[in-house]
């Protein structure tokens, strides 16, 4: 769970205000309560104070706070990680860093880490111009990024980590640096998929890449073994262009499901082909004959139509938990429907993402980011709405993903939740691992970045 000791008292937050040029709100501010608003839902962290810098000085000055007084420091993005928030501790808002820099004949940029998916999508768009930053347009930038980055892009583009050139972070000392493949190389390496272990990252440098359109939208099918199974199959062997995530689960009343269907297992797949034409078509046929869709909203759009809009009082409570494999054969999709069936949940649901392609072609230690084999990342999720119930949601995840489970444990850091610190051990393999709490120790020896997937220093 997200750190509950050391909390900010007065004296804390006195020095904040002397020594922050931005905005220190505590309970009571007009904005304190959306300030402490994140995504999910059923989460009972309540910070003493939220800091929103007034520029990376402020960001140093916050970082010095909480090592000088041991007060737990939780740093917010777009607000979707679960580690967003602390007890008692300080919370770094990081949604004024918004700065953005777009070169379109380099075809690069350097981005506040504040900013969202869906703003640096639709700003780079202007220039004709894509960055691969997963699947929902309200998630940071920066939070996205030092987890690994695996979105509608992946397959032809690779992870966002994968164009990460730089990027300037405030270290636990308090230090500004700027790190690339030149710089501090250790330290660039680490935060391609550690986390936010190693300091609070402020901007980014990003390669782009030249999309304007893509053919997307949402493919709704009947969910069967087979269907299942037959999409998986179909998904690994399309062109790189083309990325799938599906959802299984129960339908609900949804305008374009017949009465009939509701409460049965339907596939429902959000499809992104890079790029348009008969090309797309062809890619996109196979999985339209695998089964007569229920509804079919796949159509030529402009790359930001991937992100929709999203209902800013959504919060759901949901117990999940994340693994890799590398196929998903009749009995794993007969498994997966029938612990659907048996679910208690309001709703539940596996998410499968194919990610071959492009991510694998970079070597398994070139980032911290090391799954690079893994085929398949599966999501499996119950969202619910009472409290008294977590424990047994979170029991029936626990034993779906041991069932479903083949070979190594993994698992992807960005989609770990605060209730399984163990878990974070099976992101990294050994030698990642090693490497990480080596470069931790150097970095962070006293672990002021702890309100994470918490990577400890090495031994000295």
């Amino acid at each position: 769970m997200a750190e509950k000791t050391n909390p900010a008292g007065e004296p804390v937050i006195a020095r904040l205000r002397a020594e922050v040029g931005g905005a220190v709100l505590v309970p009571g501010d007009p904005d304190f309560d959306k300030a402490c608003t994140i995504y999910l839902g059923g989460l009972d962290e309540r910070p003493a104070v939220v800091v929103r810098p007034d520029g990376v000085a402020d960001v140093a000055r916050v970082v010095a706070v909480a090592r000088e007084t041991g007060v737990a420091l939780a740093v917010k993005g777009g607000g979707h990680s679960p580690f967003a928030l602390c007890d008692g501790g300080i919370v770094l808002d990081m949604s004024t860093i918004r700065d953005l820099e777009i070169d379109p004949e380099t075809r690069t940029a350097w981005a506040g880490a504040g900013l969202t998916a869906g703003e640096f999508t639709n700003a780079a768009h202007e220039h004709g111009l894509a960055l691969g930053l997963g699947d929902t347009g309200s998630v940071g930038l920066g939070g996205i990024t030092i987890g690994g980055g695996i979105g509608y892009l992946v397959r032809k583009y690779g992870l966002t980590i994968d164009h990460l050139l730089a990027a300037e972070i405030v270290t636990a000392d308090g230090e500004l640096r700027r790190v690339d493949a030149e710089n501090e190389p250790d330290l660039f390496w680490a935060i391609r998929g550690g986390g936010g272990n190693f300091g609070v990252v402020t901007r980014l440098r990003y390669n782009l890449v030249e999309l304007r359109t893509v053919v997307g939208g949402l493919l709704v099918q009947k969910a069967t073994p087979e269907t299942i199974s037959g999409f998986v199959k179909l998904a690994q062997e399309a062109p790189a262009e083309l990325t799938s995530i599906m959802n299984i689960f129960n339908a609900p009343p949804m305008p374009f499901v017949p009465d009939e269907l509701v409460g049965t297992p339907i596939i429902m797949s959000m499809m992104v082909y890079a790029g348009e034409g008969e090309a797309a078509e062809r890619a996109l046929a196979p999985f339209r004959e695998l089964d007569a869709p229920i509804a079919d909203m796949i159509e030529t759009m402009p790359l930001p139509g991937i992100y929709p809009p999203e209902d800013e009082d959504e919060h759901p409570i949901a117990a999940s938990r994340n693994l890799f494999t590398d196929t998903v054969d009749l009995d794993d999709a007969t498994l997966i429907l029938d612990r659907i069936a048996a679910a208690t949940a309001d709703m539940a649901a596996t998410q499968i993402r194919v990610i071959n392609g492009a991510a694998g072609t970079v070597p398994a230690d070139a980032t911290a980011y090391a799954h690079r084999d893994r085929d398949i990342m599966i999501n499996l999720a119950a969202i619910y709405s009472d409290l008294a119930d977590t424990d047994n949601q979170h029991r029936w995840i626990d034993e779906f993903t041991t069932a479903l489970a083949k070979g190594k444990p993994a698992m992807y850091v960005n989609f770990l939740d605060n209730r399984r610190e163990g878990r974070i051990r099976e992101a990294y393999p050994d030698g990642t691992w090693e490497r990480l709490r080596a470069i931790k120790r150097t970095y962070d020896p006293t672990n002021v970045f702890r309100v994470n997937n918490n990577i400890p220093p090495a031994d000295a």
